[in-house]
Parts: structure tokens; sequence; C-alpha cells
């Protein structure tokens, strides 16, 4: 039987290597390649899958909090692996609930195998083409946006598919990075968040066997799976911005102390501590929403999660901007840190879902609509 994995011992342990790397990484747009082998030596990549199943056995707010101090050391290193512990809590959530989950969390659990997601972009249409073929499909598409992927092994991933008979589908699948006709862009030259490797994967007619298909669904409708996945996956993401909020935060803090006479500053504190505030009571009330996979996925559980990832993310971003502003224009030299927190902060607006589609969604729901098509959700509900 595994042990149990001490994420606080293993973050005293490599946090600080991670910050002395973070800087130049960020500066080069270098994959945190280093960090992510450190992380799979530790195991983390299995710390949440439950010790009967081989995993760590962390629980989903014990991730969140990891990621959360792991962003104070290295943004993109939380950020990329926030991405590969979001499947693997969906994956936890499913086998919990009786749904399928079980065969993914023993391949990571055996192997240590490295997930990279394509979900957020995908959303509800996905992308890119699936042609039928003799036992299964073949696969085009590029798929933007993939995290980790330098290091992946196992993209989880979608496409379009046009069925005769179905009419237009979404086929869901895990596929081999090392599969023929998988070739990587190495785009990511960005603003934010530039250690992530979240390059573009490119599939040129991939073969995908019928067997391998995870999931089958209606292209567009909202899908109970996405409940899910939403209920899980944002409280992990938004932990890592949220860290972000507090190491700029505390650099902030530690300007203001050098300048005590200043009679603007302690305003400018007292500002950049509510919105902090705010950022940390949002990501909390979402971990508690998750329940440590312990909940009922629905719509409506879906758009709460939502409407908290939307204040987080205003708040972090905000937190960032009021600490630029306490520490007046030191905060602009590199050295200091505080730009490229405030850069990775903008990060947070972009994952699902972005503050107006946020608002729509929401708000079909509150007036008794379907959160996409607009139709009545009851008649939905019979329909389905």
């Amino acid at each position: 039987m595994p042990r149990e994995i001490d994420l606080t011992a293993l973050l005293a342990e490599l946090g600080p290597a991670f910050a002395a790397r973070a800087a130049e990484s960020d500066a080069s747009d270098a994959f945190v390649a280093e960090n992510y082998q450190a992380l799979r030596r530790a195991r983390v990549f299995s710390a949440q899958i439950p010790l009967e199943i081989g995993g760590g056995g962390a629980g989903h707010g014990e991730m969140c909090a990891f990621l959360r101090d792991l962003a104070q050391h290295c943004p993109s290193t939380a950020l990329a692996l926030s991405m590969h512990q979001h499947l693997v809590a969906a994956a936890v959530a499913n086998d919990r609930a009786g749904r399928p989950g079980r065969k993914l969390l023993e391949k990571v659990a055996t192997e240590e195998v490295i997930l990279v997601s394509t979900g957020a972009n995908d959303w509800l249409e996905s992308n890119g083409k699936a042609e039928r073929v003799e036992g299964g499909y073949r696969i085009t598409a590029v798929k933007p946006f993939a995290s980790g992927s330098p290091a992946g092994d196992l993209l989880i991933t979608s496409a379009a598919y046009d069925d005769p008979l179905e009419g237009p589908q979404v086929l869901h699948f895990p596929l081999p990075l090392k599969s023929d006709g998988v070739s990587f862009l190495d785009d990511w030259h960005t603003f934010a968040m530039r250690a992530t490797g979240s390059q573009t994967v490119k599939l040129d007619g991939v073969f995908v066997a019928e067997g391998a298909i995870a999931l089958r669904r209606p292209r567009g409708p909202f899908h109970p799976a996405f409940a899910v996945i939403l209920t899980v996956a944002l409280p992990l993401v938004l932990s890592t911005y949220l860290g972000v909020a507090q190491a700029a935060a505390a650099i902030a803090r530690e300007r203001a102390r050098q300048r005590p006479d200043d009679p603007v500053l302690p305003v400018l504190v007292g500002e950049m501590e509510n919105l902090l505030a705010t950022a940390e009571i949002a990501v909390e009330d979402m971990i508690r929403l998750a329940n440590g996979f312990d909940f009922t996925p629905s719509v409506e559980l879906a758009s709460k999660v939502l409407v908290r990832k939307t204040i987080a993310a205003k708040a972090v971003i905000a937190t960032a901007e009021k600490a630029l502003e306490v520490a007046g224009g030191a905060g602009l030299f590199r050295k200091l840190g505080l730009e490229r927190l405030l850069r990775d902060a903008h990060g947070a607006q972009f994952h699902p879902l972005p503050e107006k589609r946020q608002q729509l969604f929401t708000g079909r729901i509150a007036m008794g609509l379907d959160p996409v098509s607009g139709q009545a959700a009851e008649q939905n509900r019979r329909a389905a």
C-alpha cells in the first residue's frame, strides 16, 4: 500500500529551488522541465489518487492548498500542474460516484503519467474533425493551450464528429502524445505564464480506436460531464492564481513597511488587503462547493462555481495591480518580481468561463433557461 504523500513537507523541500529558477524560465519562455522532473520523482502527479488505487491519498482541498503555495514559488509550475490535477480530480469524482474514471486513475498511479488537457479551449463545441474509418476514427485538429505538453504523456482531448444518424457530436478520448501524427508547434511565447509549455498541439490524421472513445455527446449543448469538471477544476486553477496574488501582496507589504511615514500608503495597503481577502473568500468557497469530491453535479452547482471563479479572477488581478501601486515605481523593476506576478495574474480571466460568458451562463440559469441554447431548462431535461 502506498504511503500518504506529505505535500507540505514536499513544498518546503522543492519550493526554494523552483523559486530560484522562476525568473529565468519566465525571461526565456522555457518550460519548467526540471521542476516537472522533480514533481514526478516525488509522485505529485498521482498525489490526488486514493491510496487504495495506488496514489498519494491527498484530498482535493490539500491539492488546492499545495498549488496556491507552489504558485508563490513558481506560478508557471503551479498552473501547468493544475491542468494535470484537474483531470485527475474529475476522474476521482467520477470513480467515487460509480462513473468511468478508474482506468485512468490506475494508469496515472502505476506509471506517474502526466496528463495534458485541451478542454478549456474546446468547451462545448470542440474543434477539428473526426473521420470514421475501419476500427475507429482519424482525427485532424489543432489544439492550443496544451499546458505541460513538453513533458506530457497523454493528451485528454476531443474532436467534432458529424454522425450520419445522430447529427453533430463530440468525441472525447485520451491520446498518447507520442502517437503518429502528433506534433508540437512551439508557439507559447506570451505575455503571462510564460513557462507553462502551453503550446499548440497539432493532430494530423491521428488514429483513435473505437474502444478508446471515453464519451460521445451532442455538440453544443451543456453536458453533465462539464458539471463535474467545472466543480473540481476551477478551485484548483484559481488556487494557483490566488497564490500569485498573495505573493504580489507580500512584496507590496514589504515595500510599504520601508515608507512608514507616507500618509497615503496605509489606505492603498488597506485596499489591497480587501481585494486579496475577496479572492481568498471566493476560492475558499469554491473548494467548499467541491466538498472533497462529495457533491451531486448539476448545472446549478456549476453556475455557482463559475460565479465564484469570476469574482476570484477579478480580485486576483485587482490585488496584483494594487500591489504595484503600493510598491510604486520600484515595482516596474524585474528584479523585484512584482511585474512578473502582475502579468501572470492576468491569465486568470481567460479560464472558463470569461466574465461575460459566465454572466450569460448564470443569467440564463437564473431565468429558468438552458445555460447555452436559451430554451426552457425543464423542457430540455424532459427531452433528455
